[in-house]
Formats: C-alpha cells, sequence, structure tokens
C-alpha cells in the first residue's frame, strides 16, 4: 500500500456524545425533541447541514428551519466538541505504529474543514496526517470520491493501492468509487452489516489489525 486515507469521526475520534450533545442543546433550546447517542450513530456521517436535517421533527425541515438551526448548532459545536471526544482505544499506538513505519496517512471527513483540523491538531497531536480535508466549499462531500483522489493525486499514490479507512456506508461507497481498497472498522458508529452491503473489502475489529493489511 502507498496510501491510508482515514475517516475521522467514528474511526479515529469517538466524537458522538459532542456531536450528539450540541444538537440537543440546540433542539431542547427550541423545545423540540432530542435524541440518544445511539441514534445520533445514524443520523451522522453525510456533514452539518444533513445532521440538523435529520435530527428535526419531519414538519420542521424547510430549508429556513435548517439553515438557522445549523448555525446554533455549530456554536453549539464550537464550544462542545472537545468535552468528551478522544481517540479510540489503540488508534493513538496504531498511528505511531505507521509514522514510524514511514506510512502516507491523510484524513478526509465530511465534518466542516474547520472543525476537521481543528480535531486532528488537538486530539491527534503529533500525526503527519497531510493533507486533512474536510467539507470545503466547492467540493463535493464523500461518497462523491473528488477529494479523495485529490488526495492521491497529492501524495503521488496509485488508488488502487491506497486503503481508504472508514466506519459507514459513506465511506466504503468513497472508497469504491475512488478505486482505493476500502476497509471498514467496527468499532466506530455502523454495524458490521451495513459495511458488508456496502462492499467493504476487508472489515477490522481493532485498529492494530490493519497493520497486517499493508504488510
Amino acid at each position: 500500500m502507498e496510501l491510508i486515507i482515514f475517516d475521522l469521526d467514528g474511526t479515529l475520534l469517538d466524537t458522538i456524545e459532542d456531536l450528539g450533545d450540541s444538537v440537543n442543546e440546540v433542539l431542547r433550546a427550541r423545545g423540540l425533541p432530542e435524541h440518544g447517542y445511539a441514534e445520533y450513530c445514524h443520523l451522522i456521517g453525510d456533514g452539518m447541514e444533513m445532521l440538523v436535517r435529520r435530527s428535526l421533527p419531519e414538519a420542521q425541515r424547510d430549508d429556513a428551519t435548517v439553515a438557522a438551526v445549523l448555525e446554533e448548532y455549530r456554536a453549539a459545536y464550537g464550544r462542545n466538541w472537545a468535552k468528551k471526544s478522544r481517540p479510540y482505544p489503540g488508534v493513538p499506538e496504531l498511528l505511531d505504529t505507521l509514522q514510524s513505519r514511514g506510512v502516507p496517512m491523510a484524513v478526509l471527513s465530511n465534518k466542516p474543514q474547520a472543525f476537521t483540523e481543528l480535531c486532528v491538531s488537538q486530539l491527534l497531536p503529533g500525526r503527519p496526517f497531510s493533507p486533512v480535508f474536510g467539507q470545503r466549499e466547492g467540493v463535493p462531500r464523500k461518497p462523491d470520491p473528488a477529494a479523495a483522489l485529490e488526495i492521491a493525486q497529492i501524495r503521488g499514490a496509485d488508488p488502487a493501492r491506497t486503503l481508504f479507512v472508514g466506519d459507514t456506508n459513506v465511506d466504503i461507497a468513497t472508497g469504491a468509487r475512488a478505486g482505493m481498497v476500502p476497509v471498514g472498522v467496527l468499532w466506530g458508529f455502523r454495524d458490521e452489516a451495513e459495511l458488508r452491503a456496502a462492499g467493504a473489502r476487508h472489515l477490522i475489529a481493532e485498529p492494530a489489525e490493519l497493520l497486517a493489511l499493508i504488510r
């Protein structure tokens, strides 16, 4: 393998509590029903706007309400993003091993660019991810393969020799559409059945198992 591209939320970082708490803070202030963390595991994955839209009651998903709640959510997440979020057990050790072996690594998330950079720099410090891409203006979000292919081009890697590692069907589809090797992780926000149905080439139950795929 010439490159590993990692998803962020649900793959490298367990962020579900801060994400869910932030949405619930906004919903609570508006007198709307809140959701549990298990529900949020299925509401996230397609960017902040889609998270907000899915979290609202169906009768309040008009564009104006979604836009207003999205701004409130951005502010709430800006306050809460680092309260409970942390790397998954075994992830720091995996990244240290990959770094020591000189394996090129990058991050591609549907989280907005500023928050993606913030989470990586503060919660995964010292790791040589390059580039670190979140959702950027003018670039389609995953599962569109454009950003994944852009990363491969930047790193001079053959997509066919690139692992795309993630925890949702969106990540698996991104890797497959980019002609990469999609690897599903079983410690994240979705289950094995979803990852298999999406076409994961490999499934791993612990971070260290990734090392066997690059030997």
